[in-house]
This record gives C-alpha cells, structure tokens and sequence, in this order.
C-alpha cells in the first residue's frame, strides 16, 4: 500500500513518544482526542490509539483507516517539530469522512492557536 503522506510524517511507534505526546496540549471531540506537543525533530511524527473498549479488532482498525485518511487529507496543516497522538473513539465509524476532516482541521486550529496564547 503506497502511503505518501509517511514520507512527510514520521510514525510515532514507540510508547514513550505517545506518552510525551500526552503531556501536551489536548483537544477532545466527539469523534477523536487529539494530542500534541513540540518536539525537536524536523518533520511532524503522529501516532494513532484505539482502545480495545472501542470495539473488535475489526472496528478498530477502520477507525485507524478513517483517521489516517482525515490526517492525509489534512496534512498541510501539521506544524513541523511537533508530535501528534489521534485516539479514536466509536463515533468515528459511523460519521461522514467531510465531518471527520473538518473536525481534525479544526482541532489542529484550536491546539496551535492554543499553544501560542499560552
């Protein structure tokens, strides 16, 4: 499967990185939570979760499915030297893939905007 959006972003794969990811800024929406937090590297890493409280393995990875479509369709939104965690939640099956891309937009909106008032 040809990803072209990895090439850009890095993939948070270890747990430390989705830990440091945690202690940053934090949007939560009905559809994800959203993490994020500065860090030194170039390029922006992002990292997904879905809980097996979530549902079967099945459903989880459709999750990850959408939410990694939503982030390739908003990738130019990213800010370099920062780390992004998307922890999907069950409602993210069932909305409309317009509704999820807005969402996300609006959540890195909301976090940088946040993060420079305070």
């Amino acid at each position: 499967m040809n990803r072209p959006f990895l090439a850009l972003m890095r993939q948070l794969k270890k747990r430390a990185q989705f830990l440091n990811a945690a202690r940053g800024q934090r949007f939560a929406g009905r559809f994800f939570v959203l993490q994020a937090r500065a860090v030194s590297e170039n390029e922006p890493g992002i990292g997904y979760t879905v809980t097996k409280r979530t549902g079967n393995s099945p459903e989880r990875s459709r999750i990850k499915r959408r939410l990694r479509a939503a982030v390739l369709a908003c990738q130019d939104q990213f800010i370099e030297q920062h780390d992004y965690v998307l922890i999907g939640r069950r409602a993210t099956l069932s909305a409309p893939f317009s509704t999820l891309v807005e969402k996300l937009s609006h959540a890195i909106a909301y976090l940088h905007k946040k993060e420079t008032a305070g």
